[in-house]
């Protein structure tokens, strides 16, 4: 915790805060220590990807290893650089969210402050046990790279496809794909797909190197151009009883690798772990996109201009999304998903990207299954910025963007896994534990969102199953109840007509959920 000295007109009044102020920071430093307060932090937000072979640049498993880089932790920490987490979590949660609470970024702060005291040992939980293999247990096929590639260390972007034939006459019931990387130093992200006309093999044939290059996609109109993927710190989605995905007899499972820019050079041969449904697939999982047909405008962003393109993709049947992929390169500043309703105030807020980076994209899968009804219309608003202010922009000075695949160019896709929705969906987790010692940090998701926030005459509140049903109340800040009611569905609304404007706190009777909404 960071002490702030206020001035106080009296002197006096204000020396004897001092002394109390520097007397309680000094009791918060002391009290910090490594093995006690950061290495549960450091343990569960970063050790995933810091540790030998995966791929955060340095490890942090000892106390050495993390005091020699402390002031750089305190410092990506406190700006939210990492843990690498780019959506709002004030918007939407996601499985595997890694947002450090600012409880445990003032905790890194103040050990770094009284300069990195070890404390005992005995007080450190220890580094978890990760997988070496399966994180989810044992696969019932194993589909590799035919071969080892070598990507050279020259610090350039290489996109390589690679054939993985299933040799199966019969159809294969998929509850689960968990890509597994040989080389995490210089993987950057992949995409699985799937070829039912050996397409694939035919464009491996007339590239003499392991596999094929292509960016953006396969290189042709694949059956499934987005099967499922992987990018660092994506836990794998065991899809519940009765859904999953298939994998057509005969058919080639596809991996486009993404191998980042790198000095070193490296040899990958990723493996994709294929889990079985225990049952027959009642419902299979298909992905919708939201391409840049549904603009209604010409996809370019002229030089030196910021640019936002509104996507929508209507809804026809009742949908059960999985999981949410939004998806530009290195223009692309900002993205917000969205799904609204026939009312104006009818909006189920998806994922928002305020701040996207290219080099850190992800593929989010909701904590439940997310109802989105028929006649709903869902939206992608992407910004981008195509002037000298964008660190990222490739082109120096900027020059005229188009659609393409490759980096240099540009793109607008919100990819998204759903299924047709059945009762009682919106109860269904979509966690998957691991076979890890990890313990992971609590991160449950809200069970009262409002929407939208400041507020006008009315507001949505978005309702978690478990409060359906239980009373609320709305107060202001002096705690004064100025209306009361029972949550009588997970999509309600509350009228704000009669009431001023200001601040005021929508909470649950039992007090375990609370909302500011600004009027």
């Amino acid at each position: 915790m960071r002490t702030r000295i206020y001035f106080y007109p009296m002197i006096k009044h204000f020396a004897v805060y001092l002394l109390f102020a520097l007397a309680v920071t000094g009791s918060v430093h002391a009290q910090v220590t490594y093995h006690a307060d950061i290495a549960p932090i450091i343990h569960n937000a970063c050790a995933e990807c810091h540790r030998a072979g995966e791929i955060g640049p340095m490890p942090f498993t000892t106390y050495d290893e993390v005091a020699a880089y402390g002031n750089f932790i305190e410092y990506v920490t406190s700006i939210g650089y990492m843990p690498p987490w780019t959506p709002d979590a004030d918007y939407s949660h996601f499985v595997g969210e890694r947002v450090l609470t600012a409880e445990e970024v003032e905790t890194i702060s103040a050990w770094v402050d009284a300069d990195m005291p070890e404390g005992n040992p005995d007080d450190n939980p220890g580094l978890p046990s990760f997988p070496e293999g399966s994180q989810i247990g044992e696969p019932d096929l194993v589909f590799s790279m035919p071969e080892p590639f070598t990507h050279a260390g020259n610090m350039s972007d290489q996109y390589q496809v690679f054939v993985m034939p299933t040799g199966s006459d019969e159809d294969i019931h998929v509850r689960a794909l968990e890509v597994r990387p040989g080389n995490g130093a210089i993987a950057h992200h992949a995409i699985l797909g799937v070829d039912i006309e050996g397409t694939a093999q035919f464009l491996d044939s007339q590239d003499p190197a392991p596999g094929y290059e292509s960016f953006g996609d396969f290189g042709f109109e694949a059956y499934e151009n987005f099967f499922g993927g992987w990018v660092p710190g994506t836990q794998t989605v065991v899809y519940p009883e009765g859904i999953g995905r298939v994998i057509p007899a005969n058919s080639d499972l596809l991996i486009q690798m993404h191998y980042g820019p790198t000095s070193v050079e490296g040899v990958d041969q990723t493996e994709v772990n294929v889990f079985l449904t225990d049952s027959p697939i009642e419902r299979e999982v298909t992905t919708g996109i939201m391409g840049p047909w549904t603009l209604g405008e010409p996809f370019f962003i002229p030089a030196n201009q910021v640019k936002t393109f509104h996507g929508e993709y209507n809804i026809p049947v009742d949908l059960s999304f999985i999981s949410i992929v939004p998806h530009c390169h290195l223009v692309g500043v900002s993205w917000e998903v969205f799904a609204t309703g026939p009312g104006d105030l009818d909006t189920i807020p998806l994922i928002s990207i305020p701040a996207w980076d290219f080099n850190w994209q992800g593929f989010f899968t909701f904590p439940y299954m997310t109802k989105v009804p028929a006649g709903y219309t869902l939206h992608g608003i992407a910004t981008y910025d195509n002037t000298a202010n964008n660190p990222f922009n490739p082109s120096d000075p900027p020059a005229m963007v188009q659609y393409g695949d490759h980096t240099e160019d540009e793109m607008f896709f919100v990819f998204f896994d759903y299924v047709l929705y059945a009762d009682g969906d919106e109860d269904i987790s979509l966690e998957t534990p691991l076979l890890s010692s990890v313990e992971p940090m609590e991160r449950r998701a809200p069970g009262v969102r409002v929407h939208p926030n400041p507020a006008s005459s009315k507001v949505q509140v978005l309702v978690h199953p478990e409060f359906v049903g239980t009373p609320w109340a709305l107060a202001d800040l002096g705690g004064r109840v100025m209306s009361e009611g029972v949550f009588h569905s997970g999509n309600d609304r509350i009228l704000l007509e009669d009431l001023s404007e200001g601040v005021y706190f929508l909470r649950t009777a039992q007090g375990t959920e609370r909302v500011v909404i600004q009027r």
